[in-house]
């Protein structure tokens, strides 16, 4: 069976993705405040199907983070921000 990841020159085909390190954008922006009434600014933050980002996606801090789990959880329940988004049947 060949495998790709090890050939004999000891380096593989594929190119390796470093990320760079993620700064929190509410920590670097003093003025960015989170708010649940702010819709748009949330969404950034909800991937496709109505979940919350993880951290590591998003570059937040912990602190932040919190808020801004916080501030959707909010504003679902006032329905500015849907629990699901509805996905089309294809």
């Amino acid at each position: 069976m060949n495998d790709f990841r090890n050939n004999e020159s000891g380096q593989s085909g594929e190119r390796r993705y470093f990320s760079r390190p993620k700064i929190c954008q509410f920590c670097a922006d003093k003025n960015l405040v989170i708010d649940y009434k702010n819709a748009d600014m949330l969404r950034r933050f909800i991937v496709e199907d109505g979940k919350i980002r993880p951290r590591r996606q998003t570059g937040t801090c912990a602190k932040h983070q919190r808020e801004v789990a916080a501030a959707i959880k909010r504003a679902r329940q006032i329905a500015l921000l849907p629990f699901v988004y509805q996905g089309r049947d294809d």
